[in-house]
C-alpha cells in the first residue's frame, strides 16, 4: 500500500493545520513583543556541524544521508537549539545580550516516547549572553506565557538541574555517564544501581537519593543534607531556591515541583532545567533550561538559556474549533461580482466561490452568509 505513512509520521488535515497555523503566529507575535528575533535554520546541514558538541541522545536521534554534491555526511536536524548557537557565535556575533526564536520541523530517526511523532514542529527560544539568574527567570515565565496566550490550563512546572547529576559523575567514563543519565531519566532504581557499579560507593548512594528528591521547597535542605557535598550541587540549591522564590511571588497560583533527577531531557544543560505538564498529562509540553555550553563547540562560549515545544502535540491537546464562518458567493466572470468578492476578501472576510455544479457540496466553512446580487448591486446577507 504506497499510501501508507512510516511509523510516527503523520498528515496534518485541514482542520488540524489550521490550528497549528493558529498557534505558530500567537507564539511568534507574543515572542516578537519581548523583543525576540525570528531566525530560519536550514533542515539540513553537514553532520559535523549539526552535530558539534550534541550528546549521544541527539546523535542517535539524526537522520543521517550523504550529500550528493560533496560526497560528505550530512543530517536532518533533530534540535533547533545547536543551529542557534552556531548563528549566534558566528553569524551574528554581537557582544551583547541576543533573543532569537524560531519555528520550524525537526525529524527524528526514533521517537523520544511511545506517543511522540517523529517530525515534531519545534517553536523555540533562546537567550544569549547573560550568565545571571534573571535569564533563566525570563525564559520560564516566557514560557508560562505563551501556554496562556494558546488558551491551555494553568500547567505544573517541573524544576530541575543538571549540576548535581554533573557533580556525582565527574570524571566517570563516558559510558557509564550515558547509561546513568538514561537510568535516571526512566526514573528506574535498579537500571540506575546496575549502571553505576562502577563508581565510588558514596557517589552510587548519592544518585539513588537523588530519585527521592522530588517534592517542594524542603528538597533543597534534604540535597545538601543526602548528597555529597560540591561546589556544583551548592550553586544548584542557590540557584534553585531564587527561581522558585521569584515564581512563587509574580505566579502565587502556579505550582511547581522540584525534581533534582530532572536533567532537562537532553545532554547540553549545565544549569537550571524545567518542564511544563498539563493537568493529568505525562508528556511534557515545554523543555527548557540554561546550555551554557551549546556554543563552545562552536568556538564561542556564551551564557544561554531557553526552551522548546513542539506545536504539533499542543494542537492535538486542544480542542476542536468551530468552523469559520464565511461567505458563500456563486461562480461567475461577471465584474462587478468578482469586485464584490475582493472587496469582501480584503476587510478579512473568507469568500467560498461555489463552482457549478457543487451548489449542494458540503464545505469546509461554515457559511452562514451569503452574496446574492440585489438590484444591480451584489450584497451580502445571512443565509
Amino acid at each position: 500500500m504506497n499510501w501508507l505513512l512510516p511509523e510516527y509520521i503523520a498528515d496534518a488535515l485541514p482542520a488540524e493545520a489550521a490550528r497549528i497555523e493558529r498557534l505558530r503566529r500567537t507564539v511568534l507575535d507574543h515572542f516578537r513583543a519581548h523583543g525576540y528575533e525570528f531566525v530560519m535554520p536550514p533542515m539540513l546541514e553537514y553532520l559535523e556541524s549539526l552535530l558539534t558538541g550534541a550528546g549521544q541522545d541527539l546523535q542517535l536521534r539524526t537522520f543521517k544521508l550523504v550529500d550528493q554534491l560533496s560526497g560528505r555526511t550530512m543530517g536532518v536536524r533533530a534540535d533547533v537549539t545547536p543551529q542557534a548557537a552556531r548563528i549566534d557565535a558566528h553569524l551574528l556575533n554581537r557582544s551583547g545580550v541576543t533573543r532569537l526564536c524560531y519555528c520550524g520541523p525537526v525529524a527524528h530517526a526514533r521517537p523520544s516516547s511511545p506517543l511522540a511523532s517523529r517530525e515534531p514542529l519545534q517553536f523555540g527560544v533562546e537567550i544569549y549572553g547573560h550568565a545571571g539568574l534573571e535569564a533563566d527567570l525570563e525564559v520560564i515565565e516566557l514560557a508560562l506565557d505563551a501556554m496562556q496566550a494558546l488558551g491551555l490550563p494553568a500547567p505544573l512546572l517541573d524544576l530541575g538541574d543538571a549540576r548535581p547529576v554533573r557533580a556525582l559523575l565527574e570524571g566517570a567514563p563516558s559510558a557509564v555517564v550515558d547509561a546513568v543519565r538514561s537510568a535516571l531519566g526512566v526514573r528506574d532504581p535498579q537500571a540506575l544501581r546496575t549502571a553505576s557499579m562502577a563508581l565510588p560507593k558514596p557517589v552510587q548512594g548519592g544518585l539513588q537519593c537523588l530519585l527521592t528528591l522530588e517534592g517542594g521547597a524542603e528538597v533543597l535542605d534534604s540535597a545538601l543534607n543526602v548528597l555529597p557535598d560540591s561546589e556544583l550541587l551548592r550553586a544548584a540549591v542557590r540557584d534553585l531556591g531564587w527561581l522558585m522564590a521569584h515564581l512563587q511571588r509574580m505566579h502565587p497560583q502556579l505550582r511547581v515541583s522540584l525534581d533534582l533527577a530532572a536533567m532537562g531531557g537532553n545532554d547540553y544543560y549545565t544549569g537550571a532545567c524545567f518542564g511544563l505538564y498539563a493537568e493529568g498529562q505525562t508528556e511534557v509540553l515545554v523543555r527548557g533550561g540554561r546550555y551554557d555550553e551549546v556554543g563552545a563547540a562552536f568556538g564561542r562560549r556564551r551564557p544561554a538559556a531557553g526552551f522548546g515545544l513542539d506545536l504539533k502535540a499542543l494542537a492535538q491537546g486542544l480542542p476542536n474549533e468551530p468552523l469559520r464562518a464565511a461567505i458563500r458567493a456563486p461562480w461567475g466572470a461577471d465584474g462587478d461580482l468578482r469586485q464584490a468578492v475582493r472587496a469582501q476578501r480584503r476587510i478579512g472576510e473568507t469568500v467560498v466561490c461555489v463552482l457549478p455544479g457543487h451548489e449542494d457540496e458540503g464545505e469546509e466553512y461554515a457559511c452562514d452568509r451569503e452574496l446574492v446580487l440585489q438590484g444591480n448591486q451584489w450584497t451580502v446577507r445571512p443565509l
